[in-house]
Parts: C-alpha cells; sequence; structure tokens
C-alpha cells in the first residue's frame, strides 16, 4: 500500500545550516499495516510523513501509493490518497464551523464541497452514529461550532474526519502529543478502534515508547534519516521498552537520547 525507495531530503543544501533529513530510507507497507514510528529529535520522523504527504517533495527516490507513482505529485493531489491528523488539535478542523459541517466538508472530499444546499436528513443520522461510537458524547451537539470543543474532543473529530473516506493511507503526526495522558489514551483507544474497523494502512508517529509497543503489528526505529530497526509480529508482542532500547543500542552503536520519549 505504500512504497519508499531510497528516499534522500536535505534541507538548505550547500549552507551552514545544511540537514540531510532523510538518508537513502526505504520502507515497505502492506495492505493493513498499522506500524508507529519512534526516534529522537531530528530522526526524520515527521520529514518522512511530509515527504509522503507531499508537504515537500524529495531529492531523489521513489513513492508509490498503491501502486501508484506519486513521487512528483503536489500535495493537494495526493490528499485523495491520504488521511492525516497533525500533533495540534486545532488543525485539521474549521472552528468556526459546526461539528456536522465539519463532517460534510469530510464526507464530500474528491467532490464539489458546498454546503448551499445545507445537510440531508440522510446525512445527519450518518453523522450522530459515528458520532455515537465515538463515545465523547458530541451526537448531542452536532450544531456546536467545532471551536469550542477541547482538544481531545477536537482530536477525536478530526480522526473521524480523516477516516469518513477509508483512505488508502492513514498519516498520524504526534496526534495525541498535546493532549492530557487520560485524553490521549482515550484517542488512542479511538484510534485502534477506527483502524481496525476499517482495516485502514497507518503510519504513527510517536514520542511514547510505551505506545509504540502497545499500538499496531509492526514498530520501527528511526535515526539520522534512516530505519535501524524494524520489528513486528510475535517479536513486537513480547517487547519491552527496555529491549527497544538495547535493540536501538546494539543497532546504531549509540545510546537513546530522546527526554520525550524516556520520560514517556
Amino acid at each position: 500500500m505504500l512504497e519508499l525507495k531510497n528516499i534522500y531530503k536535505t534541507f538548505n543544501p550547500g549552507t551552514i545550516n545544511e540537514k540531510l533529513a532523510l538518508n537513502g530510507l526505504s520502507l515497505s507497507l502492506k495492505d493493513g499495516d498499522f506500524v508507529t514510528v519512534i526516534g529522537g529529535n531530528g530522526a526524520g520522523k515527521s520529514t518522512m510523513l511530509n515527504a509522503v504527504a507531499g508537504t515537500w517533495f524529495v531529492d531523489e527516490g521513489q513513492i508509490l501509493i498503491d501502486g501508484t507513482d506519486v513521487t512528483k505529485l503536489p500535495e493537494y493531489k495526493r490528499a485523495a490518497y491520504l488521511g492525516r491528523v497533525f500533533q495540534d488539535p486545532m488543525t485539521g478542523t474549521a472552528a468556526t464551523m459546526e461539528i456536522q459541517e465539519n463532517l460534510a466538508l469530510a464526507k464530500r472530499r474528491g467532490k464539489p464541497r458546498f454546503l448551499r444546499t445545507g445537510i440531508s436528513r440522510k446525512e445527519r443520522e450518518e453523522y450522530h452514529e459515528l458520532l455515537t461510537i465515538l463515545g465523547l458524547g458530541l451526537e448531542s451537539r452536532m450544531t456546536t461550532k467545532v471551536g469550542l470543543l477541547s482538544g481531545g474532543q477536537r482530536q477525536a473529530l478530526t480522526l473521524l474526519m480523516a477516516t469518513l473516506q477509508k483512505p488508502k493511507l492513514l498519516l498520524l503526526d504526534e496526534h495525541t502529543a498535546a493532549l492530557d495522558p487520560k485524553t490521549a489514551a482515550k484517542v488512542l483507544e479511538l484510534t485502534d478502534m477506527i483502524v481496525n474497523r476499517d482495516h485502514l494502512t497507518t503510519l504513527m508517529i510517536t514520542h511514547n515508547m510505551k505506545d509504540a509497543i502497545r499500538h499496531g503489528n509492526r514498530l520501527i526505529m528511526m535515526t539520522e534519516g534512516r530505519i535501524i530497526l524494524d520489528i513486528e509480529g510475535e517479536a513486537k508482542k513480547k517487547l519491552t521498552v527496555r529491549d527497544l532500547l538495547d535493540q536501538f543500542e546494539h543497532a546504531s552503536g549509540e545510546q537513546f537520547t530522546s527526554d520525550a520519549a524516556l520520560l514517556n
């Protein structure tokens, strides 16, 4: 469902601030894979996600989604293949619009997105059912402006909107990092439910090692723009944080130094 072939990306080339962000990165995801991505600051995690999304073009290499070469496609054209949830709960929804209006825009993705004709009764019933599944009481607040929701409610709504059209690939860019632990756990619970229910191929970046181990069927660890660990199946199920740290040190020859990941 996703293939990254020998990807290179350098920022500010030829300057004192030159940074090799992706260094010959290759990765292949099967249909339905739920891959968690862990690594220290500057490891290339978000750069990889942004390269897939088309936020910027890569210098070398090839990106394929479901067999289609999207390497040269601009971001807005790749959006037809992708669902994405960002770290900031304020991103991904329209704060001045109602919950049901946000859902209607997401539902009409890829079509002319006008609300002049309003939202039909059938659509309202569908949105009510979807919101009920979240278990956050939003089904009784469908005409509430999204800007009045809490961060966790907005992030849950964004997750629902990102998956409404069942994208070929779901990108989760530290989507619980800005939430308190209890709310983050709820959003991750909803993530598991939606991903498993709809069999979505998913890439989830996290700074939390326990979350990286607990969620998904596969875990990759990055450093210096490349993948140094790729663990799946039974090996991932048996993994502990200590095991992960030991394997990182063995593969990279250095200690893992991400304070955020270690403190979590």
